[in-house]
């Protein structure tokens, strides 16, 4: 494991507190989870495809977007794409610190500038940069967590870029090592990268890459692995249960998806997991040269909060309502562990969202069951959430089967009454 300055920190709650109960895992499992969860920045990037968030939702000038954080390009992706105002909000303080650092580059840097940071992932400048630049800009927690971790961008070489810093870097640092050194694929995967067509890509991939990608898979699938990918206990649990082969085979799966029948040539999460870096054509939309004046103009809209979902909408709910609600994965971390919290999510959901406002979430699973039980408070009455929610599991499954990350088991689409 990578080590982090961690001293200049205080330690946050996790989203909600674990309680006992049959599907917890061993508690050896969730004491390591909740460590590294936090105490560690886990997320150098999102892991979510914005593409099928676009699509779902069709952001408009008076959407207000709430979204949890995690890497910040997310939040970022949706100012572009049009969204009147967005709120990230987050439980991890190191992760918003990092969305905070992005919309200082975006302000203060030149494109060239912050493309050396967020799109080759290190700089020579960046101590420069930082002290001279962005440092003013940071709030006082980002301040002190950056002056201890800002090095994470002044390495040298792909091994020491910074989309291999943080939990989920350093076990993509140590996977990239094994399938290079260990297993002699580097030339292969160069190969794949530059394939012209996906005829060719997947050609590369059948013959050349995929039966030996079965160990990767392996290891990617242990416990340790995956609490440094940031799946908890329940995570692992939902996909043994729901899933035939378990882990190992819906990784492994990913990958026939990612890089048999997916075009790789856009696919700029695995690119940069496989280099360290992005390029000017294979990157997020917010590191793209022509977007780049769009955003700086767009940052006033952006609102970033240390929060959990609930605690925001509780204590500090706007005025006008959201109408987008972005949850990513965590409904799996609560779950079965924290029905009662899961719960008062929903119910604070449901409160501060504007009549017919849209949810998306991403589950590990195939079905996410642990709504089922769920009871809110609507017009008066006490509802099952599952009879409030108009699903769009069509349109759901199809952008899923366009996901270029291919790491969760499925996606979600619901409207709010």
């Amino acid at each position: 494991m990578s080590s982090y300055p961690s001293a200049d920190v205080t330690p946050v709650a996790p989203h909600s507190p674990a309680l006992p109960g049959p599907r917890m895992g061993t508690p050896l499992a969730g004491r390591v989870f909740t460590a590294l969860h936090d105490r560690k920045l886990v997320y150098n990037a999102c892991w979510e495809d914005p593409a099928l968030d676009r699509a779902a939702l069709a952001l408009g000038p008076d959407d207000h977007v709430l979204v949890i954080t995690s890497g910040g390009c997310n939040a970022l992706d949706y100012l572009l794409a049009g969204a009147g105002k967005v709120t990230a909000v987050d439980v991890n303080p190191r992760q918003n610190a990092l969305l905070e650092l992005k919309a200082a580059g975006i302000r203060r840097l030149s494109h060239a500038e912050f493309f050396e940071l967020f799109g080759a992932g290190r700089s020579l400048r960046a101590r420069e940069m930082y002290r001279d630049t962005l440092r003013p800009d940071l709030s006082p927690f980002a301040r002190r967590y950056w002056d201890g971790y800002i090095d994470a961008f002044a390495g040298r070489g792909w091994r020491n870029s910074f989309y291999y810093r943080g939990t989920s870097g350093f076990l993509a640092k140590g996977l990239m090592l094994f399938l290079r050194r260990f297993q002699g694929l580097g030339p292969h995967l160069e190969e794949l990268l530059a394939a012209p067509t996906l005829e060719r890509q997947r050609h590369i991939y059948e013959s050349r890459l995929r039966d030996k990608l079965w160990a990767p898979a392996k290891l990617a699938a242990q416990p340790l692995a995956l609490n440094l990918a940031g799946v908890p206990p329940e995570q692992r649990r939902e996909i043994a249960e729901e899933y035939a082969g378990g882990t190992v085979q819906l990784v492994h799966d990913g990958f026939d998806a990612i890089f048999g029948r997916l075009p790789i040539a856009d696919n700029y999460f695995w690119r940069a997991y496989i280099t360290g870096s992005y390029t000017a054509t294979c990157c997020p939309e917010y590191l793209k040269a022509a977007n780049f004046a769009r955003l700086r103009d767009a940052l006033p809209r952006l609102d970033v909060r240390t929060a959990s979902v609930t605690g925001f909408l509780s204590e500090d709910r706007p005025r006008a309502g959201i109408s987008k609600f972005v949850l990513l994965d965590h409904m799996d971390w609560m779950g079965w562990r924290d029905q009662p919290a899961l719960a008062q999510e929903w119910q604070a959901i449901l409160d501060a969202a504007r009549p017919g406002a849209r949810v998306i979430y991403r589950s590990a699973g195939l079905r996410t069951r642990y709504l089922d039980p769920v009871r809110v408070t609507h017009e008066g009455r006490t509802r099952k959430l599952t009879d409030l929610l108009h699903r769009h599991p069509e349109l759901a499954a199809r952008l899923h089967e366009r996901d270029r990350v291919h790491t969760y088991g499925s996606f979600h689409i619901a409207d709010l009454p």
